[in-house]
């Protein structure tokens, strides 16, 4: 389902509302939820990280997850008939360098154009018409950052994202424009639009799928997953009945619960943990 979901209000500075229900700030709908689905035979853990586990930063080399919420997903890892698994649109290496995640803990990068699935797992391999396109989208994203001040390039295995979240509104337009009108309608480029973001990859992954693939080499027979973005959309409208999804912070979406921000991610985890561990 698709839906405006209102942010939680009300909320007291323990997260009770007024008539004293929910959490740690949950919602009573949410803890329930929460407490259903840790009881299930294997859970699969899923999160975002940027804006989900970390706050957003003005630079992405910044951001660390909350230590409240590391340590609950860590130890969520440890818990028996439990995976856990990190899905960004973080390169794989930018993803391990800035969360640090559990070992054992599954990951998706670049919004599923790189999966590590545990050791033995291949790196991305691209052909060479789309090593050609990646090129093309570098030189097109690199003039763009030129021409427009505050702008940024990172390149990732699979592509380009153009980074305009401290650049003016106006120079973050314009550059995106110049980006979008240098690369016209090739079929062999998929572009993707996030918070202050513009990606564009030589391999049309998405998150959804990668969840998809994690439930099923996991044998999960429930998902857990949470994320702030649009691509993490997705993943929202991939989970089933028995699953739980949590859009953190504002904006329309196929989430069934939501969250004000990562500040309130710990809560989620923590009440994840203590039932899975004493069902």
């Amino acid at each position: 389902m698709t839906t405006a979901n209102p942010l939680p209000h009300g909320l007291g500075p323990h997260g009770l509302g007024p008539d004293g229900l929910g959490s740690a700030g949950l919602s009573a709908d949410l803890h329930a939820a929460i407490v259903h689905v840790a009881r299930t035979a294997h859970l699969l853990v899923a999160m975002d990280f940027d804006g989900t586990m970390a706050p957003l930063v003005p630079r992405a080399e910044d951001a660390r997850p909350l230590p409240a919420a590391a340590s609950a997903f860590a130890a969520l890892s440890a818990v028996e008939s439990t995976t856990t698994a990190l899905v960004s649109g973080r390169a794989l290496a930018s993803l391990r360098a800035v969360a640090t995640p559990p070992e054992q803990t599954l990951l998706v990068g670049s919004h599923g154009a790189e999966v590590w699935l545990g050791p033995g797992s291949p790196g991305l391999e691209l052909t060479e018409t789309q090593e050609h396109a990646r090129g093309r989208v570098q030189s097109a994203v690199q003039l763009a950052v030129h021409l427009h001040p505050g702008t940024v390039m990172e390149q990732k295995p699979a592509g380009v994202v153009l980074h305009y979240r401290q650049a003016t509104p106006e120079a973050g337009r314009a550059a995106v424009a110049a980006v979008r009108a240098a690369l016209g309608q090739d079929p062999g480029l998929f572009i993707t639009e996030g918070k202050m973001v513009l990606e564009i990859s030589v391999i049309n992954a998405n998150k959804g799928e990668s969840l998809r693939l994690l439930r099923t080499v996991s044998d999960a027979t429930a998902v857990i997953f949470a994320g702030d973005d649009v691509t993490d959309e997705h993943a929202f409208t991939a989970l089933g009945a028995g699953d739980v999804g949590i859009k953190v912070g504002a904006g329309t979406t196929a989430a069934a619960f939501r969250i004000a921000s990562p500040q309130e991610l710990p809560a989620v985890l923590e009440l994840l943990l203590a039932t899975r561990k004493h069902p």
